[in-house]
């Protein structure tokens, strides 16, 4: 096995794995929806004080976005002036232009492992990869609260068709109305600008509201062929950061 793919499969997917399969077991009603929202606050509650740098700096980005869409015009023939009072902007304002990164390309490894465990873990091939001292759960019943099948996806091929499982489809609309409003939380609050500025603070605008919409509609596109618990997880994961966005953007208002 490569090492770097080993790596990854000690580090991320078999714990994983294995948490899930601890949380399905001792968690009562034995309901594998409830461990993927309990794993799922687990990682969450884990990635808090990263996540809450990110929201941070994402907002003040979000609001200083107008001074430098200016600073663009006003400099636009002047790319080297341009970028120094761009980096001017930032030191003034405290904030890394790439703090939001990260939190995003460490959630990236966490995603593509969930998939692997959702895909593959609830095989009983895979119960191989439990630790000595997890017991072996047997099949496992993968239906949320008697309602979804999260092995399942709202689009898959049956029989050389495509086929449609509306839960499923459910559960990707809601994790995209989840995104929405996460996403709009980090909107800058509209203000009065003079005439100059009309028509640069509506173009901005307009950027930004269809920012709100395409990513959560692409990626909910993308999630209609994964298996249902991933929107589960991204359905809990938006939610628990809108909760997050709202204590600490009340705290540092």
């Amino acid at each position: 096995m490569n090492p770097i793919v080993n790596i990854y499969h000690l580090a991320l997917y078999q714990p994983l794995f294995n948490i899930l399969i601890i949380l399905y077991q001792y968690l009562p009603g034995r309901d594998f929806g409830i461990a993927v929202i309990v794993l799922t606050i687990i990682i969450r509650l884990v990635l808090y004080p990263l996540m809450a740098h990110s929201i941070k700096s994402q907002k003040v980005l979000t609001e200083i976005q107008k001074k430098t869409e200016e600073i663009q015009s006003q400099f636009k023939n002047d790319k080297e002036r341009q970028l120094k009072e761009i980096m001017a902007l930032y030191q003034k304002e405290k904030v890394n232009p790439f703090g939001s990164l990260l939190p995003i390309l460490i959630q990236l490894p966490i995603l593509i492992a969930l998939y692997q465990v959702f895909l593959k873990g609830l095989q009983l091939s895979s119960m191989t990869q439990l630790y000595g001292f997890v017991p072996n759960p047997g099949a496992i019943n993968s239906v949320f609260l008697g309602l979804v099948d999260l092995s399942k996806s709202a689009i898959y091929q049956a029989g050389g068709k495509t086929a449609y499982y509306i839960p499923a489809f459910f559960l990707v609309v809601l994790s995209g109305i989840a995104q929405v409003f996460q996403a709009k939380m980090m909107m800058p609050k509209s203000k009065k600008v003079g005439e100059k500025k009309e028509a640069l603070s509506r173009v901005s605008g307009m950027m930004q509201s269809q920012m709100v919409y395409f990513m959560p509609i692409f990626i909910s596109f993308i999630f209609l062929k994964f298996p249902a618990a991933l929107s589960l997880y991204l359905l809990t994961t938006s939610l628990f950061s809108i909760v997050q966005q709202r204590l600490i953007l009340k705290k540092n208002a």
